[in-house]
């Protein structure tokens, strides 16, 4: 195998930053570029890591960052909408039993641990740069990039997230798809006592939680059915939070009071798309969000990519040859694994649309965590 192959990654999000470290250890040369000049560094308010994304950051060498940065927990509570807990149950230890069960962290200390992880592995980073034409060949592929340069690859990674410009370049005509759900997200100060992620069902929205993200921190979000969002001015967002975490008891009054800077709040769509077929073309290859989406319900969205990540580079290492059954077979041993986490996550939503009251979401749950505790 040579050690002269050289891979493009476009995007430096959570997979394609995952798939450049991976990649470098293997001894490849790995151009990454992102669109972005901050890198993502301060996007976004919190993330949730469920074991089976805690496996593979370990394999990054950051776990250690991680758990420092973090806020580990083994459990996740059910309250009613006045904060009286309802149910308390342990969680699945996707990652294996010696690997917390979760961890909450802020998104941006995240995308820092991986960015640091990139440069640390003697990666070339681009910033502000995409790629405008793809032109393959059997051979490799020369990209040309927005600043007027070009470059020759064996492989192309995108990893430009769920609107790919990569995937549509490609002819690939899988778009993300409303599943009818939005969420409002912030980033606040953690009241002393949340030591998990609690959520209630019930009251003005279909979902209020919150997950700890360090010892002082935590992001609330609440869950409702998607509206315009050009009906919703941006100096508005703040108000429209509080106003329906303003509902919810128990620690939410602390938090909700905290809620008063609009442009520290996030609200998007709930989505869906599963790449189906295939995910490449010829010597260019999607991973993350790329490939498939699902609504947080299962908070399984960065662990997929991340999964993606580490699966593909596995299997690009242990190749001699880089060509169409190899990324095929990725395609075979990820969609088995992606399919039924985005059709569970897609689910438990519906079943609250739909107001089905005897909805078996603890048994659906059970079963697709208890899956993924399977290597991928």
């Amino acid at each position: 195998m040579s050690e002269t192959r050289s891979v493009l990654v476009i995007g430096g999000g959570a997979a394609g930053n995952a798939v450049t470290v991976l990649l470098r250890r293997a001894g490849f040369g790995v151009d990454l570029i992102e669109a972005k000049d901050d890198w993502n560094a301060t996007a976004g308010s919190g993330i949730t890591l469920q074991g089976n994304a805690l496996r593979v950051l370990r394999e990054l060498g950051v776990w250690e960052q991680v758990e420092a940065s973090g806020y580990g927990f083994g459990s996740v509570g059910i309250t009613a909408p006045d904060g009286t807990v309802l149910h308390a149950q342990d969680d699945i230890r996707s990652g294996g039993d010696d690997l917390p069960a979760t961890v909450g962290m802020q998104r941006p200390r995240l995308q820092r641990v991986l960015i640091d992880a990139v440069r640390a592995s003697g990666a070339l980073v681009r910033l502000g740069i995409r790629a405008t034409t793809l032109d393959q060949d059997d051979d490799g592929v020369t990209v040309c990039f927005t600043d007027g340069t070009q470059g020759r690859y064996d492989l192309v990674i995108a990893a430009d997230g769920l609107g790919s410009a990569t995937r549509a370049a490609l002819g690939i005509t899988a778009k993300p798809e409303p599943t009818g759900m939005a969420i409002w997200r912030v980033a606040a100060p953690r009241p002393a006592g949340v030591s998990r992620t609690d959520l209630a069902y019930g009251g003005p929205a279909y979902i209020a939680g919150y997950c700890p993200t360090s010892e002082t921190t935590l992001y609330a979000y609440v869950v409702e059915a998607n509206r315009d969002r050009a009906s919703i001015p941006p100096e508005s967002y703040a108000e429209e939070m509080r106003r329906l975490a303003s509902a919810y008891g128990g620690f939410w009054p602390e938090i909700t009071e905290t809620i008063t800077d609009p442009g520290e709040v996030n609200y998007t769509w709930f989505d869906r798309m599963l790449v189906e077929g295939s995910w490449h073309r010829g010597r260019v290859v999607l991973v993350g969000d790329a490939a498939h989406c699902c609504p947080p319900t299962l908070a399984q969205g960065a662990a997929l990519s991340l999964e993606d990540a580490w699966v593909l580079a596995q299997m690009l290492t242990g190749a001699e040859v880089w060509d169409d059954t190899l990324l095929q077979a990725y395609y075979q041993r990820r969609i088995a694994r992606v399919r039924p986490v985005v059709e569970a996550s897609v689910q438990i939503g519906q079943w609250q649309l739909d107001g089905v009251r005897d909805a078996d979401v603890p048994g659906l749950m059970g079963r697709t965590m208890t899956m993924l505790r399977e290597l991928p």
